[in-house]
Order: structure tokens, then C-alpha cells, then sequence
């Protein structure tokens, strides 16, 4: 195969894990980022000294996962106010530290160390929503890392936009900034929730995301409360709300949608938004279990996301992945639901269709951009390998050896390639020094 600059050669090929078949002795090429071909080794091209050649030695060659739904910047808060209910966590603790902390230096240097977390467990590809959302883009461009990078929006003064007048104009100075810049970020728009954003601030956003053709993300149904208080405040559900303002559509992107109820899905089935689900944030802030089971049943688009480190605390996407399938089973007393091979495609097919990358990412086939890794099968967690179930169930992050974006080795053999490790350790070390500072000085939450 003549032009291919990336070889990986003898890999027991999971081509869609939707599908779950695994064919060994396998190759992909891939040329300019694009993959050019797939096969059996016994039809393997030529290698020629111009072609970075990978020997995957047996191991797992898939799609790298998406996260479908991250605050890459709230590493730093990782660990800083654990065992609270959501809104206390928020109001009383993160709120307070952002005010405090975040600026586009943090930002940076914590969404670098989020990439580095993401990409050393096999993630290829993030959305992530924050304030200065422009520092997070360029961090995970220098990274390496895919990225649908999408701008808070919210209705108080908020890092980077002190005026809450000015919220909507700073993100269509966002997105400005970033349509077409780089093949690696798909610019977006993130309206924190219906409680945090009043109606106008919801449509304006909504706008602002069709006219620039980019997705518009926003927190729904998270809490039970939340859904109480969008009732009290306004007569229906906070689904029910964005379809009275027109905000539903197959670019809306619903993230948690703990507590819809069938009429909610319903709505959500006839517009064609997704909806992301963060099983352990969503665990360990006791926020609620979405109804997968009813939502994939509709045909909603489902995909599977980590949240942030400050309520997670870990952006390991096949942890996730465990965690999901193991929680709706205990829910619902029934062992068949949410079997592995969903959740599989969640994590990748299903992560780029509700993120509108369906025909770049999310499997492997000649044409779709070269984002994959690579599964070391020798690590004895996973040894035998029956099927890839045990991905699901007995599979880390860090059995992950390779990570190539793009048809760029970004990791290899578990060494980050792309950029310093080091420097990005040492600056937010540096980071929660002032960070810890700063609580020292802070009035204490009642």
C-alpha cells in the first residue's frame, strides 16, 4: 500500500466494538491521519523505512474512547470537597474556589493534566465545557488530544466574564476564535443548566450555537431537586422547558437526565438529542441513575461521559464504563441489562455520533480519521481474553500500552510522546499550592 506513513502490524483487530469482533493477526495502515487500510497480516504492505511501524504483538487494536462529557480544568479540585450533596459542593466549596483560582494559566496547565489522564487511559477524544475555554483548546492542542471544546456560559459573574451581560458575546467570541483553526477542535457552546441560566440566556445561547452550526451542551436532570425546582419555577419538567423554548434538536447535548421521566424521553426521542451519562460523579454525588435502558429503547443517543475530576474523581474512561453497567444492573435487578457490548459502543460509536463526529471516529475502517489504541492482553487482569466483555468488566486505563490521534503516536509503550509529563506535574503542583493558600484565607462554608 504505497503512501502510508503509520503501520500497526500483528494486532488482534476490534474494528467496531459495537459489533464485538475480534480478528488476530491483523493490520491498519494509515496515511495523513486517515486510516488507508485493514487486514490480515498475511496481506500486510510493505514496510519501508519512511513508515512509522508499531508491532502491537498481539495486543487489542480499537477506537480510542470519547468522553462525552468533562471539566478537564477541575483536576485541581480533585479531592478538594468530597462526601457533599451537589449543591453544597457547588455553592459552598467549587463556586468559591473558581472565583478565587481560575484563570487562563490554571486552566491550561489542569486541562493539560486532564489530557494526560485521559490519553494515558485510552481517550482520543473529549468535550469538555469551562470558563476560558480558549486555554483548555489550546492545551489539548498541544497535546494531541480531539477535542469538542465548548465555552460556560452562565448567569453570575464567572471566570473570565465578571459581567453576566456579556456571557453570550463571550462565547461567540469563542467560537469565532476557533471554527477552522484546528482539525483537532470542534468549538461549542455549554449553558450550564436551566437553574443557572434563566430562559432568554438558554435561547440566546441556542441561537448563537445554530447559527455558528456548532453543538449546544448544557446539564439536565442531573438532581431531583433540580427537577423540583425548574417545576416550582416554571410549571414542567427541565426537559419539558427546553422544548418550550426550542431547544431541542439533534445538536442538543443533554448531560446526567437522572430523573427524566417517559415524557421526557419521549421528547427527547422526537428532537434526536443525546444525552451523556457520568454513572460514578453521578454515583458519588448520589445525584440519580438515568434510565439507559428507556432512553436506548427510544432511540435517544447515548454516550458516556466522566465529569470532572472534582466529582468523580477520575477521568478513566473503562472504570467508567465498569461502573455504568454494574450500576443499572444493581438498579434494576436484572443482570442482562446494559450488557458490555453497549457500553463498549458508548464509549466509542455511540460518543462520536452524539458528538457529530459519527463519520470521522468511533471505529475502525478505511476513510475515518486514525484515532486507536493499543490493549496490552499480557497484563494478567486480562488474561484469558475470551471476549472483549472483559474490557468492560476487568479492564484499567492502564492497560493501555498506545495512543495514536490522528495518526500521530501520542503515547507509546505508556510513555507520553507529545509533550512533557513533567512540566505539566510541576505547574499544577504549583497550582494547589496557591490553591490551598487561597482556602487558608477563604471564610469556611457554614
Amino acid at each position: 500500500m504505497p503512501g502510508h506513513d503509520l503501520l500497526i502490524i500483528n494486532a488482534t483487530l476490534l474494528a467496531d466494538p459495537g459489533l464485538g469482533e475480534m480478528r488476530p493477526m491483523s493490520w491498519l495502515a494509515a496515511a495523513g491521519g486517515v486510516i488507508s487500510g485493514i487486514g490480515g497480516m498475511a496481506e500486510a504492505p510493505a514496510q519501508t523505512a519512511s513508515c512509522r511501524i508499531i508491532d502491537a504483538a498481539g495486543g487489542l487494536l480499537m477506537p480510542g474512547l470519547v468522553n462525552g462529557h468533562c471539566h478537564g480544568a477541575m483536576t485541581l479540585f480533585r479531592g478538594l470537597a468530597d462526601d457533599l450533596p451537589l449543591m453544597r459542593w457547588l455553592t459552598e466549596y467549587i463556586f468559591p474556589a473558581e472565583a478565587r483560582l481560575v484563570d487562563p494559566e490554571m486552566v491550561y496547565w489542569c486541562s493539560r493534566l486532564a489530557a494526560a489522564e485521559m490519553i494515558l487511559s485510552g481517550t482520543t477524544t473529549v468535550a469538555d465545557g469551562y470558563f476560558h475555554e480558549d486555554a483548555a483548546a489550546r492545551a489539548f492542542c498541544d497535546c494531541g488530544l480531539r477535542a469538542v471544546a465548548a465555552q460556560g456560559i452562565i448567569d453570575f459573574p464567572a471566570p473570565g466574564v465578571p459581567d453576566p451581560g456579556r456571557n453570550i458575546a463571550a462565547a461567540a467570541d469563542f467560537l469565532a476564535a476557533w471554527q477552522g483553526k484546528n482539525p483537532l477542535v470542534t468549538p461549542a457552546v455549554f449553558c450550564h443548566s436551566p437553574y443557572t441560566c434563566s430562559p432568554d440566556t438558554l435561547r440566546r445561547a441556542k441561537a448563537l450555537a445554530r447559527e455558528s452550526g456548532c453543538l449546544f451542551f448544557i446539564h439536565l436532570a442531573e438532581t431531583k431537586e433540580e427537577v423540583a425546582q425548574i417545576m416550582a419555577k416554571h410549571g414542567q419538567s427541565p426537559a419539558g422547558l427546553l422544548d418550550s423554548l426550542g431547544l431541542l434538536d439533534e445538536s442538543t447535548v443533554c448531560v446526567h437526565g437522572n430523573w427524566l421521566d417517559a415524557e421526557d424521553i419521549r421528547l427527547l426521542a422526537a428532537s434526536g438529542a443525546g444525552v451523556v451519562t457520568c454513572p460514578e460523579s453521578n454515583m458519588k454525588l448520589a445525584a440519580g441513575t438515568a434510565s439507559l435502558d428507556d432512553l436506548l429503547a427510544a432511540g435517544v443517543p447515548v454516550s458516556l461521559g466522566t465529569d470532572g475530576c472534582a466529582s468523580n474523581n477520575d477521568l478513566d474512561l473503562f472504570q467508567e464504563m465498569g461502573a455504568c453497567s454494574r450500576l443499572h444492573k444493581v438498579a434494576s435487578h436484572d443482570p442482562t441489562v446494559l450488557p458490555a457490548r453497549t457500553l463498549l459502543e458508548m464509549a466509542t460509536g455511540g460518543g462520536a455520533k452524539v458528538l457529530g463526529l459519527a463519520g470521522e471516529i468511533g471505529c475502525l475502517a478505511p476513510g475515518m480519521r486514525a484515532d486507536c489504541l493499543i490493549v496490552n492482553l499480557r497484563r494478567p487482569g486480562l488474561i484469558p481474553f475470551h471476549s472483549p466483555a472483559t474490557l468492560v468488566y476487568a479492564g484499567r486505563g492502564s492497560d493501555v500500552s498506545t495512543v495514536i490521534i490522528d495518526g500521530r503516536v501520542i503515547m507509546e509503550e505508556r510513555r507520553i510522546q507529545a509533550f512533557d509529563l513533567d512540566e505539566t506535574l510541576a505547574r499544577v503542583r504549583h497550582l494547589a499550592s496557591k490553591l490551598k493558600q487561597s482556602a487558608s484565607r477563604a471564610p469556611r462554608p457554614v
